[in-house]
């Protein structure tokens, strides 16, 4: 497992287009969130032990706004064919298991992956009404022990986002295991 930091965000870029399908086998595409203020993309993959850490939390998160105008998606653009955990098979599975309730995504060309300039999982962007980039961070100050978290850095963005507040200054980067490349 390399451990990997996200890059510093370049707030305002446009979200990448996308069209991808869903471990469901539904196809799914940037325009069919439109509606939503927020979007909230992260990559994520299910061998990974910095998203296992923080799993239960962005799943409780996305439930949290499951009745707003925030959209969660996730995207696997794992080499599957070295990492097994990360077959859309299992991931459905896992979607099963764990009660995910926003789609996730396969990247299978990986081409996605590159175009968000994503490095690692989770990898997290929130993208604003418009589609510019609002925030790129960590979940939140602890990944590794949730009695310890003391800020909840991807729901305060979430929330300043709904209340037109300016993006927060101070956006620490994510870190986990590195994409698996082909």
């Amino acid at each position: 497992m390399a451990l990997t930091y996200t890059p510093q965000a370049k707030l305002g870029e446009s979200c990448p287009a996308f069209e991808l399908p869903s471990v469901e086998g539904k196809t799914y595409n940037l325009n069919d969130f439109k509606d939503k203020k927020a979007l909230v993309v992260m990559f994520i993959c299910g061998h990974c032990p910095y998203v296992q850490a923080i799993e239960e939390r962005y799943i409780n998160l996305a439930k949290e706004f499951e009745n707003s105008s925030v959209q969660f998606v996730g995207i696997c653009s794992n080499d599957a064919k070295d990492y097994p955990e990360d077959t859309p098979e299992a991931l459905l599975q896992r979607t099963k298991d764990k009660g995910y309730s926003f789609p996730y995504l396969i990247d299978e060309s990986q081409q996605v992956a590159k175009d968000f300039k994503a490095v690692c999982t989770p990898d997290i962007f929130v993208f604003d009404q418009d589609r510019k980039l609002y925030y790129r961070g960590r979940f939140d100050d602890s990944w590794k022990d949730e009695s310890k978290v003391e800020v909840p850095e991807l729901k305060n963005a979430i929330a300043s986002l709904l209340e037109n507040k300016p993006a927060p200054e101070d956006q620490v980067p994510s870190m986990g295991c590195s994409i698996k490349w082909k």
